[in-house]
C-alpha cells in the first residue's frame, strides 16, 4: 500500500494545478474587449506633447494687429480702409456715385431756396448757414436764375474714421450757370447765358453705427454761396 503522505502530497499538487488551471481560462487571456488603465490627471493647461492639433477644418482670420498692418500709407487711402473695416456696407465708388447726386441736389435746391429738400441732405450748421442766405434773398425780393450742366471731376481728398462718426472730403469740380436777378429784375451777379466753372470741397459725414445709410454734408468750402 503507498505511503499516505506521499498519497496526500500528490493529491494537493493535483488540486492546486486544477486550480491554476481554472485561473488561467478565466484571467489568463486577454479577450481584445479589456479596457485601457485610466492616464493619470494632468493638472496644466498645455495638450500632450504628442497630441495632434486638427488643421483641415481651421480658418485663420487675420488678427487686429495684421489688419492694422495691412492699412495703406497713403493718408486717404488709409482712411477708406478704416472706414470700411468699420462698415462692411461701404463702397469707396458707391459713396462717390451718392455724393454726385447730393451735389446736384443740394446746389439746385440752394439755387430755389427750398428748404425741404435741403433739410435732410445737411448737417445742421450748413442748413442753418444755406437758411441765412436764401432768408436774406427772401427780404431782398432776389431770385436766382440756375441751370447745372454737369461734372468736370469728382474725388475725394480726405477720409477718416473718428470714433464711431467717418468723414469724407471730396473736391468737387462742375460746371452750371448761375445768376441772381433782383426784384426789378436787374442782374446782381453772375451770367444768365455763360457757363461757370466751380470747385467746391465739401464734407460728408456718418454715424456708422446710425441705421440711417444717409451721408449728411456737414461742411462747405469754395464756389457756393
Amino acid at each position: 500500500m503507498p505511503n499516505a503522505p506521499y498519497l496526500e502530497i500528490l493529491l494537493f499538487a493535483v488540486v492546486a494545478g486544477v486550480i491554476l488551471f481554472r485561473l488561467y481560462t478565466v484571467l489568463g487571456r486577454r479577450t481584445g474587449h479589456e479596457q485601457p488603465p485610466p492616464e493619470r490627471f494632468r493638472l496644466s493647461g498645455n495638450a500632450p506633447a504628442d497630441a495632434t492639433q486638427p488643421k483641415d477644418n481651421v480658418v485663420q482670420l487675420p488678427s487686429r494687429a495684421e489688419q492694422i498692418a495691412e492699412r495703406p500709407a497713403d493718408p486717404v487711402a488709409r482712411g477708406l480702409f478704416d472706414i470700411k473695416l468699420a462698415d462692411k456696407g461701404f463702397e469707396t465708388e458707391h459713396f462717390i456715385a451718392g455724393a454726385r447726386s447730393a451735389y446736384e441736389l443740394i446746389v439746385t435746391g440752394f439755387a430755389r431756396g427750398d428748404r425741404m429738400q435741403l433739410r435732410p441732405l445737411l448737417g445742421g450748421e450748413v442748413f442753418a448757414a444755406f437758411d441765412a442766405v436764401i432768408s436774406g434773398r427772401e427780404q431782398r425780393k432776389e431770385h436766382v436764375d440756375f441751370t447745372f450742366v454737369g461734372f468736370k471731376d469728382v474725388k475725394i481728398v480726405h477720409a477718416a474714421l473718428k470714433g464711431r462718426v467717418a468723414e469724407i472730403t471730396i473736391a468737387i469740380g462742375a460746371q452750371f450757370i448761375s445768376a441772381t436777378l433782383g426784384g426789378d429784375g436787374q442782374l446782381i451777379e453772375g451770367d444768365s447765358k455763360s457757363v461757370r466753372d466751380v470747385t467746391d470741397v465739401w464734407t460728408f459725414s456718418r454715424d456708422i453705427r446710425a441705421r440711417d445709410p444717409n451721408w449728411l454734408l456737414v461742411a462747405t468750402s469754395g464756389g457756393l454761396s
